[in-house]
Order: C-alpha cells, then sequence, then structure tokens
C-alpha cells in the first residue's frame, strides 16, 4: 500500500518523477484554451488529474458488465410485459379473419347444398318434364292442320324437340360403346398412366362443357331466329350435327372418367384411388396462393358446386356397375361404401380449405356467399318469369358449366345395360319409379322456387324482377325504357313478383331488338339502380366494355370450366 501512495504522490505534487514534465506541459497546453473564454470548456476540475479519470471510467466498463449478467437477462425475460391494446386494430382484424375462417364451412356448405339441388333440378329436367314437353310440342305439330293456326311451334317447343332428338340420337349412339373393353382397356395400365390419364380426363372435361352449351346455344338460335331478319349462319343441319356429335364425344369422356375410378375402386392395394384423392389435394396449391376478386371467387364456387355434384353421379355409375357385376348382392354395397365416403369427405375437405384460406389471404368476408346464393336463385325466379329468355336448365349450364345432357346419356346407357327389364310387373315398377322422378322433380322446383323468392327478397332484388330485360330499338337510348316497363299499378311488389312466375312468357314485338343477351339480373350488385344511369350503352361502348363484371355477368363464358387460376 505504501509504494501505491509513494508512486501516487509525485503525480499530485506535479514536480517530481518522470511523468511529471509531460503532464504539467500538457496541463500548460490545455490551460490557455480553458482560461481564454473562446471554444470548448474545459472538462469539470479533471483536468489535471486526467488519470484518475481515465481509471474511473475503467471502472464504470467493469461494473456495467458485472450487471450484465445471465441472471439478470433471465429476470428481465421473464418479466418483461407488453400490452395488446397499443395495437387494438391489428389483433381486431386478426380475430376477425379467425371468425370468418370458422364461418366459411357454414356458409360455403349452404351454397353448396342450394347449387347441388340447382342441378338436380336441372338433371331431373332431363328424365322427366323434357319428355312430356316433347310428346305435347309433337302433339301440337300434329294436330296443327285442325286449328289452323299460323305459327307452327314455339321457340321453347323447338328447343324441347331438338333436345330431345339428339337425346335419342345420342343414346343409340352410345350402344356402339363397349364399356367392358373399356373397362378391362384402362385396368392394364399402370399406376401412373391412370393418373395421368385421369387429370387429362378433367382438363378436357371443362374445355368440352366451355364450348358445348355454345354449339347447343347457336342451334337453339339458329333453329328460332325470327325469318324476317338476315340470316348469316350455316344452317340448322350443320348445328344440329355439331350438337350431337358434341353431346356423343362429352358422354364418351365421362364415360372414360367413370371407368377410370370404377378401376381405382376394384384395385386391391386402393393406390390409383389414393393417387386420385391426392389430386384434389394439389388443387388447393394452384389456387389458394393467387389473388382472387369477388367474381373470381364467384366463377370457383360454380366450378365447385357443377363439379361435385358430377362427381356425386360418376360414384353412382360406379356403384350400379359393381352391383350388377356381382348380381345385386347387398353385402357388396356395403363394401363400396367405405370408398364412397373417403372419396366425398376429401371432396368437401377440400373446398372447405381452399375457400377458407382464398377469403383469408384475399380479405373476403364470408357473407360474400349470401350474396352468390342470391344470384343463383336469381336465375330460378328470372326463368319463371314471362319476359324470359332462356330455360333454366340452360341458364344452369351457363352459370355453373353444367351441361346435363352428355350426363344423362351415360346414366340412361349404364341404368338400361345393368337392369333388365322383363314381364309386366317389370314394367309396372319401371313407371311407378317414373312417377316418382316426375313427383321429386316437382317437390324439389317448389322447394327451391320458394327459398328462392326467399333469399332474392333478403337480398331486396324484386324490383329487378317487374322489370323486362332492356331492351330498345336500333339508334334511339334506352334510358327511358324503365318507364315503359314498370310492374302493373294494382299489385304490390311480393304479389308482382307471386303473379308474375306463373305467367307464362309472351312474345315480344319484332321491332324490338335486345342489344344485350343478359336481363336486368346483370346490374346487380355493382350497377347503380338511378334512372339516370343507362343499363345499355351504344354499340362502340358494348364492344369495349370494362372488364369488371357484375357476380350475374359471371357464367362459363368467362373462362373455360369456370375456373381461374
Amino acid at each position: 500500500m505504501a509504494g501505491v501512495g509513494d508512486a501516487a504522490a509525485p503525480g499530485e505534487g506535479g514536480g517530481g518523477g518522470v511523468d511529471g514534465p509531460q503532464r504539467d506541459g500538457r496541463g500548460e497546453a490545455e490551460q490557455p484554451g480553458g482560461s481564454g473564454g473562446q471554444g470548448p470548456p474545459p472538462a469539470p476540475q479533471l483536468t489535471e488529474t486526467l488519470g484518475f479519470y481515465e481509471s474511473d471510467r475503467r471502472r464504470e466498463r467493469r461494473r456495467g458488465r458485472t450487471e450484465l449478467s445471465l441472471l439478470r437477462f433471465l429476470s428481465a425475460e421473464l418479466t418483461r410485459g407488453y400490452f395488446l391494446e397499443h395495437n387494438e386494430a391489428k389483433y381486431t382484424e386478426r380475430r376477425e379473419r379467425v371468425y370468418t375462417c370458422l364461418r366459411i364451412p357454414r356458409e360455403l356448405e349452404k351454397l353448396m347444398v342450394f347449387g347441388i339441388f340447382l342441378c338436380l333440378d336441372a338433371f331431373l329436367y332431363v328424365f322427366t318434364l323434357l319428355p312430356l314437353r316433347v310428346f305435347l310440342a309433337l302433339f301440337r305439330l300434329l294436330t296443327l292442320p285442325c286449328y289452323g293456326l299460323r305459327r307452327l311451334l314455339q321457340p321453347a317447343q323447338v328447343c324441347d324437340i331438338l333436345k330431345g332428338v339428339i337425346l335419342v340420337i345420342c343414346y343409340f349412339m352410345m350402344h356402339y360403346v363397349d364399356y367392358s373393353m373399356m373397362y378391362h382397356l384402362i385396368r392394364g395400365q399402370s399406376v401412373i398412366k391412370l393418373y395421368i390419364i385421369y387429370n387429362m380426363l378433367e382438363v378436357a372435361d371443362r374445355l368440352f362443357s366451355s364450348f358445348g352449351q355454345d354449339i347447343l346455344d347457336a342451334l337453339y338460335w339458329t333453329a328460332t331466329e325470327p325469318k324476317e331478319r338476315k340470316r348469316a349462319h350455316i344452317g340448322v343441319i350443320p348445328h344440329f350435327f355439331m350438337a350431337v356429335l358434341y353431346v356423343f364425344l362429352h358422354a364418351i369422356l365421362i364415360m372414360v372418367q367413370a371407368t377410370t375410378l370404377n378401376v381405382a375402386f376394384n384395385s386391391h392395394n386402393k393406390s390409383l384411388l389414393t393417387i386420385m384423392m391426392s389430386n384434389n389435394f394439389v388443387e388447393i396449391k394452384g389456387s389458394v396462393f393467387k389473388k382472387f376478386e369477388k367474381n373470381n371467387l364467384f366463377q370457383m364456387s360454380n366450378s365447385d358446386i357443377k363439379e361435385r355434384f358430377t362427381n356425386y353421379v360418376l360414384l353412382l355409375i360406379v356403384c350400379l356397375r359393381n352391383m350388377e357385376q356381382f348380381s345385386w348382392n347387398p353385402d357388396h354395397l356395403w363394401v363400396l361404401f367405405p370408398d364412397v365416403c373417403m372419396v366425398i369427405a376429401s371432396e368437401i375437405a377440400v373446398d372447405i380449405v381452399k375457400h377458407a384460406f382464398i377469403t383469408k389471404f384475399n380479405d373476403i368476408t364470408a357473407d360474400v356467399y349470401s350474396e352468390y346464393r342470391a344470384s343463383l336463385a336469381f336465375d330460378l325466379v328470372s326463368s319463371r318469369q314471362k319476359n324470359a329468355y332462356t330455360d333454366y336448365s340452360d341458364s344452369v349450364a351457363r352459370r355453373m358449366g353444367f351441361i346435363p345432357l352428355p350426363l344423362a346419356v351415360l346414366l340412361i346407357r349404364v341404368v338400361t345395360s345393368s337392369i333388365k327389364v322383363q314381364g309386366i310387373l317389370s314394367y309396372a315398377c319401371v313407371i311407378l319409379f317414373y312417377f316418382g322422378l316426375i313427383s321429386l322433380k316437382v317437390l324439389n322446383s317448389i322447394v327451391l322456387l320458394g327459398k328462392s323468392c326467399q333469399y332474392v327478397k333478403e337480398a331486396k332484388m324484386e324490383e329487378k324482377l317487374s322489370n323486362p330485360p332492356a331492351t330498345c330499338t336500333p339508334g334511339k337510348p334506352s334510358s327511358k325504357s324503365q318507364n315503359k316497363c314498370k310492374p302493373s299499378q294494382g299489385l304490390s311488389t311480393e304479389e308482382n313478383l307471386s303473379a308474375s312466375i306463373t305467367k307464362q312468357p309472351i312474345h315480344q314485338k319484332e321491332n324490338i331488338i335486345p342489344l344485350l343477351v343478359t336481363s336486368n339480373s346483370d346490374q346487380f350488385l355493382t350497377t347503380p339502380d338511378g334512372d339516370e344511369k343507362d343499363i345499355t350503352q351504344d354499340n362502340s361502348e358494348l364492344k369495349h366494355r370494362s372488364s369488371k363484371k357484375d357476380l350475374l355477368e359471371i357464367d362459363r363464358f368467362t373462362i373455360c370450366g369456370n375456373r381461374i387460376d
């Protein structure tokens, strides 16, 4: 301790030791700068004892290092606090996203169930009411000279006869396609080949569905176009042959799909069925991480409805073929039941996950599915109006891409080949079954019509149902056409709605040329209801319409298969 004091003493005196003169020199050099009153102020009372100041800084550094110990770090981490309310808006938005994802399954399945019953209604129409309408049209055609009517058939009756003739011709053409040979040909392929074939068939089905309704609509319009107008087409016969060829090829394609699914069901290790089910989950990758608008999501929802209903019909065909091979043994049905449930469950799970994440990533609320349901209901109600411009089955085909004719041809072919009708009792059972189908069709139509009217009222679209399609004469604007198309004065909106559903369509005058092929339903959700807003524009504006479409304009014309990826 004495040595330390002796070494420090000369430093304090400022005159002794080796370092004394140097320190005094530094002190003298710094002193004029501090005494002049100009420049920065000197260090507070530590100019001559700079050595002791530097030693104090070293001590503070050592003390700070000892304070940054592991225990202090753990204590700080364990006692550190924060307040979520400082960013309340962010966490509220996250909570709403979770609630939206939880609501998606319920809202999506409500839309799916409603859409599936719409497809069922259009599908049952081919088997039940279409034959009766064709019979009435032929009866009118045969008894026409007795009544002396000027017009041979109504446009709707012409379309019904064309549908019936196409159905019968394609049914007899399907007899030349051997289902058993196709089954064994597909079964002899490897699993990878069958997986590739099934994917190619799905793409081809979307392409056929996209172009098929165009062919049918072209045939219907060519056959019913007024004779007074200038005709710019190739004729009814070429359009008819194109329609027959399309329905036949599409029916064969669906048959190959059903056969591939049947091979997957009957394989021993179920590897093909697993691969085909995993293909549904690949669909999530192709759609979830892409930007979707409301209209794009509406297209995808319609496509999912059509795809699910088609899969149900394919499963029915597979079950019929398997039950026929096992002599209609009920025990084999329970063997197929787990696989059928697995396919249906995977389809539902994929749709729920896909729609939940699409709505999450694109900030779309779950209430949008009620708007989609209202737009589908509007199609059903508007097809019953007196100013209807299309049949409801065709409207479903345009909206969802579901064309019932090829699927109906295939189902009739499978049922007639699987079930043998012999004897009077068998024919009586067939007649009773047909009346049962008619009862189911009528009951389904009544329930759907009631629900559709309810959805339309909830969406406040009754006024659009009361007005006819937007039409105008050439060269005149149609902004004032709404005044000519008001509902009857003595009826309220609900009475007008219920009354117009039961009325028959009326034929419009020939000098009224519609500029648009869509009704007032196309203005739903984005078009203002004001009288100043023109529904139809000039011809130049019609050619350059905006790409943003209303929900009721979204149909399978937009893209093949109603799919935007």
